[in-house]
């Protein structure tokens, strides 16, 4: 077909490629070939270019030697004809996977991990808040200003030490515990004076 790497060209040069006596399978890759691992993709529809990587799958093993020129076309027409992805990992199933993987499956059906290259990357985990943070910012809101500030002073602490989210709220609670206290002092001494 191609020029071969010593200089001499191969017996099909240019023209179709030598006819090989087809092989009568009722279902053409049911039976005889691996089936993939099942993926919950397989019913989703394929796309052009998803028909393009499967065909350059077929042509990567038709140029090996792992397919005759009578597999390679009847799956190339397999493979063009194809609706879904189950049809198109049905055609490869026996071939190396090459650029052919499924966007959204987690493992290859050897085993093999997916690239990274298109799937999104895993949710970030959202870190706890912190409780006392909460009751510090509640107590300070509803002017109970010594207790807000105590809490305030542990969920600071708490924070630093956890990693926790309500460093804000943990300073809310604070600002409004110090008004509150500040303003029971000035009541307080005002009554006696």
């Amino acid at each position: 077909m191609a020029v071969q790497p010593w200089g001499e060209q191969g017996p099909g040069y240019g023209g179709r490629p030598p006819q090989v006596p087809a092989k009568p399978y009722a279902q053409p890759y049911a039976q005889p070939y691996a089936q993939p691992a099942p993926m919950p993709q397989a019913a989703m529809r394929a796309a052009h270019t998803d028909r393009d990587r499967t065909v350059d799958v077929l042509k990567a093993a038709y140029a090996e030697g792992r397919l005759s020129a009578d597999e390679y076309g009847q799956r190339f027409d397999a493979a063009s004809a194809a609706q879904t992805y189950g049809e198109l990992a049905r055609l490869v199933a026996d071939l190396p996977s090459g650029p052919m993987v499924t966007p959204m499956a987690p493992m290859t059906a050897v085993g093999h991990p997916v690239p990274q290259t298109f799937l999104l990357p895993p949710p970030v985990p959202s870190r706890p808040t912190n409780g006392t943070a909460v009751a510090s910012m509640v107590l300070g809101l509803l002017g109970l200003g010594l207790p807000a500030v105590i809490t305030g002073h542990i969920a600071k602490a708490q924070i630093r030490e956890r990693n926790e989210e309500g460093d804000t709220m943990a300073t809310v609670g604070l600002v409004f515990g110090y008004l509150a206290t500040a303003l029971y002092t000035l009541l307080m001494l005002a009554l006696i004076a």
